[in-house]
């Protein structure tokens, strides 16, 4: 793929980017580039390759889940400012 003096413009525009002529020159010759690059990317025969999401091996690093007593609720609701019953009183934010 070709990049244009026009595609710069665009881009540069987008970015919100001010650029002379000669940096826009500049800016197309490295984007060809990276590109290029890219493109010598999809060369690589990668059909022997299984899909990875991860080089490293994952371990689950979360606790094993375990049932424990929990504090009562008169406990937990105790310095509540608001309360109904057994539940806190919040302000509404949503009309």
């Amino acid at each position: 793929m070709s990049i244009t003096l026009k595609n710069v413009e665009n881009m540069a525009a987008l970015s919100k980017f001010y650029l002379t002529d000669e940096e826009y020159s500049s800016m197309r010759t490295d984007m060809e580039n990276i590109v290029s690059s890219f493109d010598e990317l999809l060369e690589i025969d990668v059909s022997n390759v299984p899909p990875t999401t991860s080089l490293l091996p994952i371990v689950n690093v979360f606790r094993a889940d375990e049932i424990i007593p929990s504090l009562a609720t008169d406990d937990l609701l105790k310095n509540a400012k608001y309360r109904d019953d057994q539940y806190f009183l919040v302000p509404r934010i949503i009309e």
